[in-house]
């Protein structure tokens, strides 16, 4: 059985690079993330479906569903808090996003569903699972804000290009192979349940 592996990924991270990685795998991003959330996902992909070049090439990049605690100081950005956000609200677009974007990482947390562990699978890409409740944790593998984009959309919202180092920890929840952690869990605890059901005498449904 292949041992549970740490893997240090720099942007741009290559499709050779992803295929490696299994579910349970610990990984740490250097480079470039750039923050994306549902409106940010909405105008992505209408700029990708009119042939519009994004501000922002996000081939080879970690895209993190986040909306970032930010501060203005010295005539800079600078994050203060990065707590990722529920990753379930972008299934919806999730998959397409990978396909087209040639995104690498996507960091979340909740897990996403079939359609993103799909998209992951064909285009090699990875779901990227960082702890709830770490968002000053988070904000200290930042480096700086390069950039920000799209802000008429909102703080929370725009596209925040930043630098960071080893980001993470950051757990393989879905790798390019069809594995999707969550979805192993869940078919587990049916199982379990179904088990008890029978020991204690009660039809399952």
């Amino acid at each position: 059985m292949r041992r549970v592996a740490i893997f240090r990924l720099e942007t741009p991270i290559s499709e050779e690079d992803i295929r490696k990685l299994r579910v349970k795998d610990t990984i740490y991003v250097t480079g470039t993330v750039v923050t994306a959330r549902d409106e940010a996902h909405k105008r992505a992909l209408e700029f990708l479906r009119e042939r519009r070049r994004l501000p922002v090439d996000l081939a080879g990049l970690a895209v993190f569903h986040c909306g970032p605690l930010v501060r203005r100081e010295a005539g800079e950005w600078r994050v203060v808090a990065a707590g990722p956000t529920t990753s379930a609200r972008m299934e919806p677009w999730g998959g397409e996003f990978v396909e087209g974007l040639g995104v690498r990482v996507v960091i979340g947390k909740g897990g996403m569903g079939s359609k993103m562990t799909e998209a992951m699978g064909r285009f090699g890409a990875v779901y990227g699972a960082f702890t709830g409740g770490a968002a000053v944790l988070a904000a200290e593998s930042i480096v700086k804000v390069r950039g920000v984009e799209w802000l008429d959309l909102g703080l929370p919202e725009a596209l925040w290009i930043l630098e960071v180092k080893r980001f993470g920890p950051l757990i393989v929840a879905i790798d390019s192979h069809g594995n999707n952690l969550y979805s192993d869990v869940m078919r587990q605890v049916e199982e379990n349940r179904k088990k008890i059901y029978r020991r204690i005498g009660i039809k399952a449904e």
